[in-house]
């Protein structure tokens, strides 16, 4: 089966997972979080919302938003969006404070792949594709046989 996979959405991913297996990623950096990332590491973005992790547009990101204005193919309530997914499953409390409560490592790389695998499952909703992260497909089966064959390259 193959997959017409939206730009905007292949350029995503391809970036996030530079950043993961480069290890520069970090959802504490506006220019190396998931947003940073999709952005080409510029932190621009953070100006759209007062509060890193809010879903709240300011004044300059509801104009944004209003002239549809688009970001790598994002909108700025998706990038939003995006961030506070990536946040909240790497363990951190959104808005952003620094008395709110956040992973004790949050670089660390479960702790990232926790927050990668919430973000894909949100970008892929967004362009209304199967979750390129659902493996479950692999285990289903019929009368005792695989339903789908995975084929290995050597």
């Amino acid at each position: 089966m193959i997959m017409n996979t939206p730009k905007r959405l292949e350029q995503a991913l391809i970036k996030l997972y530079n950043a993961f297996h480069n290890n520069t990623l970090d959802p504490e950096d506006c220019t190396a979080c998931a947003v940073g990332n999709i952005l080409d590491n510029h932190d621009s973005w953070k100006h759209l919302s007062n509060e890193h992790g809010s879903l709240q547009l300011n004044y300059i990101g509801t104009v944004h938003q209003r002239l549809d204005r688009k970001f790598n193919g994002y909108s700025p309530k998706e990038l939003l969006q995006i961030e506070k997914i990536f946040l909240e499953a790497c363990g951190f409390k959104t808005p952003l404070c620094h008395y709110n409560p956040k992973p004790q490592n949050p670089r660390d790389k479960e702790t990232l792949f926790n927050g990668l695998c919430a973000v894909v499952t949100y970008l892929c909703e967004l362009d209304n594709i199967p979750n390129v992260m659902d493996y479950s497909k692999l285990f289903e089966y019929e009368e005792d046989q695989p339903v789908y064959r995975l084929e290995f390259m050597l």
